[in-house]
């Protein structure tokens, strides 16, 4: 499928979509569209484990199109907060990994797009932050809920509140992303994905529902759910080979059933 404001590719295992719409990748109604899309193709392609998400230019995304929600009725400024939630949920449910490279700004929709993916690489010009209250607004693609699962809702307060940007070092430090690197962001990306990629497939997704899932549950439920994942993973032929290769001390050749 051809896309008009993004890149996909497959290189491996790895499936990188890189986000391109000049001159800061603003996210407007096209782009959310065209992103849901892209989402199922990449739930479709064969044999990839994990995906890697960018932006093209300066920035990840710099956040949402201002531009068009100006003069926004009630009713549509809720329809385009629920689309955004949408796709961004989309995007956190595929059955794989997905590593948020963020090579520049990453604000409001922008940093909300990078929390819904299962973690975040920061470039050393990257920049985070929920300014919309600049605006007269309030984060509307789910970044009150996904900021306060990472950073704590003490943290969380002062970033929505404030509207304050925040460096990549702070980033790390607060747990809002997952390392920072001096190069190029999208190949350090790509190669964490390509680690990933070498293990059993059909393991790492049952993990990360194990994870996902018990997200809010109390233990017990959380505890339940993980033993009857663990269990599944005793009907696929990659716990079957993963065991085996262990065993006959050589690599694992697994296919992801």
């Amino acid at each position: 499928m051809d896309f008009q404001l993004m890149n996909l590719e497959q290189r491996g295992h790895v499936a990188v979509l890189t986000l391109d719409r000049p001159p800061v990748n603003a996210l407007n109604k096209a782009l959310l569209v065209e992103l849901f899309s892209a989402i199922g193709v990449v739930s479709g392609m064969e044999d990839v484990r994990a995906l890697v998400l960018t932006g093209k230019g300066k920035a990840f995304v710099a956040g949402a199109d201002i531009a068009e929600m100006q003069g926004l009725s009630v009713a549509d400024a809720g329809a385009f907060s629920a689309m955004g939630q949408a796709v961004f949920s989309g995007l956190e449910a595929l059955p794989f990994p997905v590593i948020a490279a963020v090579n520049g700004f990453a604000l409001g929709g922008g940093c909300e797009l990078a929390m819904s993916c299962d973690f975040i690489i920061a470039g050393p010009k990257a920049l985070f932050g929920q300014p919309e209250v600049k605006l007269g607004l309030i984060p509307g693609f789910g970044g009150t809920q996904r900021l306060t699962r990472l950073v704590g809702m003490q943290r969380a307060k002062e970033l929505c509140f404030t509207g304050r940007n925040v460096s990549a070092d702070e980033a790390v430090a607060m747990g809002l992303a997952l390392a920072k690197t001096e190069g190029d962001v999208t190949e350090d990306a790509i190669a964490v994905a390509e680690v990933i990629a070498t293990n059993g497939p059909y393991a790492v997704g049952l993990t990360k529902r194990a994870i996902n899932e018990s997200e809010g549950a109390p233990p017990a439920a959380g505890y339940a759910n993980e033993r009857s994942l663990f269990a599944m993973c005793f009907a696929s032929d990659d716990q079957t080979e993963g065991v085996a290769a262990f065993l006959e001390k050589r690599t694992a050749n697994f296919k992801g059933s």
